[in-house]
Order: C-alpha cells, then structure tokens, then sequence
C-alpha cells in the first residue's frame, strides 16, 4: 500500500472532527438546519487553517439525505457517491487553471443539473490567483447562478480579489489554530499509530506549525522519521536549528555587551553550515523565551521546554535587562526583514550583532537607557570612585612624618590646593614668582574647574535617583570662564537632554549645594566656533598688529 501523508490521512471528514473554527462551523451547520443555503461563500484565511477540509464537508453535507447536526452522515448514497467520487463536486486550481477560457468552460458546465445530489458544488482554490478576464467571466455566474450550483471561493490573500467578486460572496474568515490545539491534534495521532513522544517534542512541533495544522503535520512526519521515540533533540536536529547550548551562549554574550564572544560563537555556528536566516530565527525565539521568562510566572508552563533548558533561558533572563531584550529583538526583528535584499547576509546579521553588543557606540534613547542599567548595577555592586577623583566614605587618617627630630602631623588630601608655605618670612627679592601646589602641576583655574565638577558629580550621585542624568553628566568637561563654569560635550543628545527644564533645574539645585550659582552647557563645537569667531574679530580690529594664539 502506497505511504499516505499525515496531512492526506487524518483530514477530517466532518464538522465535529474539525480542529477550532467555530465560529465557521456554527454559520455552516445553522445554514443547512434551516435550509438556507447561500449560493457563493469566500474562505479565507492563513494557509493549513481547514478551508478546503471545511468546503469538502460542506459539500457533502448539503447534498446529504439526512445530516446530523449539520454534518453528512456518511451512510446515504449520496455521501457514498461523493466519497467515492463524484461530477457533483468540481474542485478547480486557480493557480493552474486563471485563465479566461477556465472560467467561460466553467460558466457553461454550471448549467447542467447535478447527477447524484441536490447541488452541484464547485470549490476554486487560490481564486486570487485568476486574471482580470477570468474575474470577468465569472462575474455573471456569480452574480445569477443556476438554483443547483453553489461556488466556494479559497484564498490566502483576499485583499487580490476585486470587490466585485467580494460583494457577491458570503466571507467566512478562518483563524489561526492556538498551539495548545495543535498539541493535543498531534498527541492523538501520535497514539493512533503507536509512535512514543515526549511533550516537549510535541510542544516545539506544534510552536514550529504557527497555527497552520497542515503545516504542524509535515513537520511532525519529518521528525518521526528521524527516530524511533520523537525527542525534543530529534526534533530540533531534524528542523536543522542551532544548538541550544551554542545559541544561549551566543544571545547571553550580546546582552552583557561581550562583542568579542558574540561574534567567535557567530562564526563558529555559521561554519558549522547554518544558515543565516535560520539562526536569526533561533536568536528570536530564544529571545522570546527569555521575554516569557523574565515576565511571566507561569513561563515554564508556557515555554514546554525540558527542564535543563529552561533553567538555562531563566539564568539569562535573570541576569539580563529587560530593555536590552527588547532592543536585541527590534534589531534582529529589523535584520530578518532586511536579509531578503542583502547581498551578503553574513555581514548584515554580523553588524546586527555588534549593535547589540556595544549600545555605547548608539545616542537613541533605547542604548542609552541600556548603559545606564549596567552602570547602575556596576555601582550597585561595586561602588566606583570617578577617574581621578577618589571618592571616601571617611576622611583618612592623619599621616605622621617627622620634621626637625620629632613627629608631626601631616593634613590628609584636601580637594582645595594645598600651597608650601616657608617656615620664615622671605625678603622680596626670595619670594618665588608662584607657589607651587602641593603634588599638582595645573594652573589654579583648571584645578578649581576639576575640583568643583568633581564635587558636584558626587553631591548629584548623592542626592539625585536619576541615573540617565548622572551618565550624561559624566560626558561633560569643565573649565571657567571668570566666575561661569563652562561644561562642554561633543554630543547634541547629550546637549539637548541637558538643556531641558527638568535636568537643568536638577543641575542648579546640585550645584546651590556646593556654592556655585554660575555655569553653563554648551556643546564643544559651538564653543570652537566661538573662539575662532573672537579670534577673527581679534585679528580684524587689531590688523595692524601681529595677533599669535597660544
């Protein structure tokens, strides 16, 4: 006996065996309770969603002696006939069959009378795919059919079908099958035909059909196939997707910014042979199990996952932020869309990954708020001093050195210069030029720069909870201008955020704290321009002397 297809074997043969769609079951079984019939219907819907199955029934059904429930009872003659075969049901390709001469033949056949049942049915699949002129040609029929014809139109894509065609046609649109369904579908046939499982196996089959039941069973019979018992490892190594194991290394290592680790495991899995488009389709749905890890608390029941495994998605999504989650699957979502005009798509998914990797080389408000998550916990859990100013939670303790043979104290670090002063009075021609400070070569006026902008850095990580405010603070560079203490940065996402209301006034109350009532942010290349702008005016209003910039 020649292999039947899954698909082919367990199609059902009446309404009570069809999986979900209701709704359309209910409207077909009502119509032929009451006797009202239509005489044009339009399924549409998703591909493997049951609409052939369903016309095929209904097609029986009407011309059934003696439905039950609306169902055809599969006894009569005429359920026999049509089981058997039969003139009175004509199901028609469109793909094969859009011609304009297709329709016309149609067009007179419909005229005959049906030879076994009450009605003559005819079932055009792919209709979207008929012509203008076939469209034309069937307008008419459509529009006044013979009492015995009936036309059932199927279609993946209803929005190609004229709406000349639409408004003659009854539209019963056919709906995805939740996975749940289509797990227990194919846990009953598992045991029909005495194949063991495990329900992680069947789980991931079923989230591998996307709700087309048609699609589930292809699927599935492949996996069957590979191995005596259907496992959760056979089903993905006869899907041909990438180790878990490998995977998990590889999104973990892009969302703690490890580029280096990304990118050695990237070309590790693609030089096993995978494909680029396979891979970023594991990464997202690795992605989405840690989303459900991270937020749902039934995410072990949702996910179906073996028990090693899901422990390893919880230990990532617990380690990870949910903001990078979320920016790690916009961008791979964004790289999926564009590998179907790239020309070399290993680069493309290989940029992706980067991106994912270092947020600090992006300004949109999602990287930032990435970086300032992992400088919060980086704080959290090791608090860091600012480079090149030592942050102590106590002053330290006074050293002790000895002068003129006996101990004496020695002040600890004080953020003010320190100056050397002489034990006696100099006469005016000893007295050096300037003081020297006391370990520091700057001038004055930087180091009193340095020094207040280190304590306002501090006094804002004291009393301000907003971290996004400290990380761009932290890009500023200071220096007075007579008493204004200029900050400057290269960045305008950082200059415009600063120059907002909120953090501006944030600012001010941080820097009342410490007696600075006088500063300013400006962006480095304005203040480039400025001085060159003065530098010009210098050298105009000065032309006849020579004007040298140091």
């Amino acid at each position: 006996m020649a292999h039947v297809s899954l698909y082919r074997r367990f199609r059902p043969d009446s309404f009570d065996k069809m999986i979900r769609q209701e709704h359309v079951v209910q409207v077909l079984e009502n119509q032929i309770k009451t006797g009202s019939v239509g005489h044009a219907y339009l399924f549409c819907g998703p591909r493997g969603t049951g609409k052939t199955s369903v016309a095929r029934i209904f097609a029986r059904a009407v011309n059934c002696e003696k439905p039950k429930n609306g169902s055809p009872c599969g006894k009569c003659a005429s359920c026999k006939a049509l089981a058997e075969g039969s003139l009175d049901v004509v199901e028609i390709d469109a793909a094969s069959n859009n011609g304009v001469n297709e329709m016309r033949d149609l067009r007179e056949k419909v005229q005959y009378p049906p030879v076994t049942g009450k009605y003559k049915v005819y079932i055009i699949d792919e209709v979207h795919m008929l012509t203008d002129s076939a469209y034309n040609a069937l307008l008419k029929t459509l529009e006044e059919p013979p009492a015995h014809a009936i036309f059932i139109l199927a279609t993946t894509e209803p929005h190609k079908i004229p709406a000349t065609i639409l408004s003659r046609c009854m539209r019963l649109d056919f709906k995805l099958i939740p996975a749940e369904d289509l797990e227990a579908h194919l846990k009953s046939i598992l045991k029909e035909i005495g194949k063991p499982y495990e329900d992680e196996a069947v789980s991931a089959i079923a989230r591998a059909g996307a709700g087309s039941d048609r699609d589930m069973l292809s699927i599935a019979e492949t996996c069957i196939a590979y191995s005596d018992k259907l496992t959760y490892a056979a089903v993905t190594a006869a899907l041909g997707t990438a180790d878990f194991n490998t995977t998990a290394k590889l999104v973990s290592a892009m969302l703690s910014a490890d580029m280096p680790t990304a990118l050695f495991v990237t070309e590790n899995l693609l030089a096993e042979g995978k494909a680029v488009g396979v891979l970023v389709r594991d990464l997202l749905e690795l992605l989405r199990q840690i989303t459900v890890a991270k937020t749902c608390s039934n995410a072990e029941k949702l996910l179906a996952l073996p028990k090693d495994l899901f422990a390893k998605v919880k230990e990532i999504a617990t380690a990870a932020d949910g903001r990078a989650v979320l920016r790690a699957t916009e961008i791979l979502s964004k790289t999926e869309n564009e590998l179907r005009f790239a020309s070399s798509p290993r680069i493309a998914l290989e940029a992706a990954i980067m991106r994912i990797s270092m947020p600090e080389t992006e300004y949109d408000i999602d990287a930032l708020l990435v970086r300032v998550k992992r400088l919060e916990d980086l704080l959290a859990a090791t608090p860091m001093p600012l480079q090149g100013f030592p942050v102590l939670d106590e002053p330290p303790a006074p050293k002790t050195a000895e002068r003129n043979g006996g101990a004496e104290e020695v002040p600890p670090f004080s953020e003010e210069p320190v100056w050397d002063a002489p034990e006696e009075p100099l006469r005016a021609e000893e007295k050096p030029e300037k003081p020297a400070l006391v370990g520091k070569t700057e001038s004055t006026e930087e180091m009193t720069a340095e020094v207040a902008f280190g304590k306002f850095m501090r006094t804002l990580r004291k009393t301000s909870k907003n971290g996004v405010l400290f990380t761009m603070c932290s890009d500023l560079a200071a220096c007075y201008e007579g008493k204004l203490l200029v900050l400057t940065t290269e960045s305008d996402t950082v200059f415009r955020m600063l120059s907002r209301e909120e953090p501006r006034k944030t600012m001010a109350d941080t820097f009342a704290l410490i007696g600075i009532t006088e500063f300013e942010v400006r962006r480095a290349s304005s203040t480039k321009k400025e001085n060159a702008d003065a530098v010009s005016q210098l050298k105009e209003d000065f032309s006849d002397y020579p004007v040298e910039i140091k």
